[in-house]
């Protein structure tokens, strides 16, 4: 008899079978996360409603339904969850403000923001790079939007103004930090290491230094291999940046910045371009990650010339919240002299 099927059909049939049911567990898992968060929004209305200003008549009223929804309803309606459910009412009181694309365990971090702005930073990066709860349990907790103030809010950018402009970055300027906090590496401040070291801890950690890096990065080489006139140089890290349209290339220096330093990294560039890139991408970008990055070579050398060379330090360890408050002071100041005093060209214009 003859066979009337062969594997190469079943095969089809099932990745479309397949390709239907993870579809719609998508749709399925994001409608209940969804249901979810807007129920507890719900409820958080109610006991704030009922609440009012009774302090002592909210304690009671936590308590009680505590008991009874968790003898009706099981787990998941400790007095500590429904005050969280309060919160989220709280914080967002207009209900269709919530993001239908996070659910309620991201939520539970974003509530204890008390700053409206930063909660809304939190909220589009979760969503827009596509951050676990872990990972944005880790921003917050490594001061991910102050750090991201606090250096790209430098000389005459008005700080007011940094996190209101959400929209992707199209400007190298706006993609690349200043410093990167590679905590993760849990060197614990230890600076007694090669740049070897610090390559390989850095690999064996791609992920979290991916996302330090920030958005739009994807990783491409280590240790890339460039030669001119048979002689070989190897560049330690390669990315390419896909927002930016360009490939970005990292140097690491486990000291401080130097003149070498920023020679050498033209050169890779401008050799990199040569050999390496297409037609459509953007020129190349090179990043020195360094210790200490001197601020006479960044002003003559080539970093001062804006022309895709830039050098950022890294710190192994997060800074305190002391020093975190000093550096949004200083930056505070210097918006708030150039509000005072205007240049010469602005008061032209």
């Amino acid at each position: 008899m003859e066979q009337l099927y062969d594997s190469a059909s079943d095969e089809t049939v099932y990745q479309s079978v397949r390709s239907t049911l993870a579809s719609a567990r998508t749709k399925a898992a994001a409608a209940v996360n969804d249901a979810m968060v807007s129920a507890y929004w719900e409820i958080g209305r109610q006991i704030a409603e009922a609440q009012g200003d009774r302090a002592e008549y909210g304690k009671h009223l936590m308590k009680y339904l505590s008991e009874r929804l968790t003898a009706e309803f099981g787990k998941g309606f400790t007095e500590r969850n429904l005050r969280a459910m309060r919160q989220l009412y709280l914080a967002y009181p207009i209900r269709h403000t919530l993001c239908a694309e996070l659910s309620w365990s991201y939520y539970r971090l974003i509530i204890r923001i008390e700053d409206p702005v930063r909660r809304d930073f939190y909220v589009r990066s979760a969503v827009e790079e596509r951050w676990t709860v872990r990972q944005l349990d880790r921003q917050i907790h490594s001061f991910y939007y102050e750090r991201l103030l606090a250096t790209r809010a430098e000389g005459k950018d008005k700080v007011r103004q940094e996190i209101q402009q959400l929209e992707p970055p199209t400007k190298a300027d706006d993609v690349l930090k200043d410093p990167y906090v590679l905590d993760f590496l849990e060197l614990n401040g230890n600076s007694d290491f090669l740049e070897t070291d610090l390559e390989q801890a850095l690999m064996d950690k791609l992920q979290q230094f991916l996302l330090e890096l920030g958005k739009g990065f994807s990783f491409v080489a280590r240790q890339q291999r460039i030669s001119a006139d048979g002689d070989h140089y190897y560049i330690d890290l390669v990315f390419y940046h896909y927002i930016l349209k360009c490939f970005v290339l990292i140097d690491l220096k486990t000291g401080k910045l130097t003149p070498q330093d920023i020679g050498q990294m033209d050169f890779y560039v401008r050799l990199f371009d040569d050999q390496c890139t297409r037609a459509d991408d953007n020129p190349t970008i090179g990043i020195v990650l360094c210790a200490n990055r001197n601020k006479t070579v960044a002003k003559y050398s080539a970093l001062a010339d804006g022309r895709g060379i830039f050098a950022s330090q890294y710190v192994l360890c997060l800074p305190t919240e002391e020093e975190l408050s000093q550096a949004l002071e200083t930056t505070c100041l210097l918006a708030s002299e150039e509000d005072d005093h205007p240049s010469p060209t602005a008061e032209k214009s």
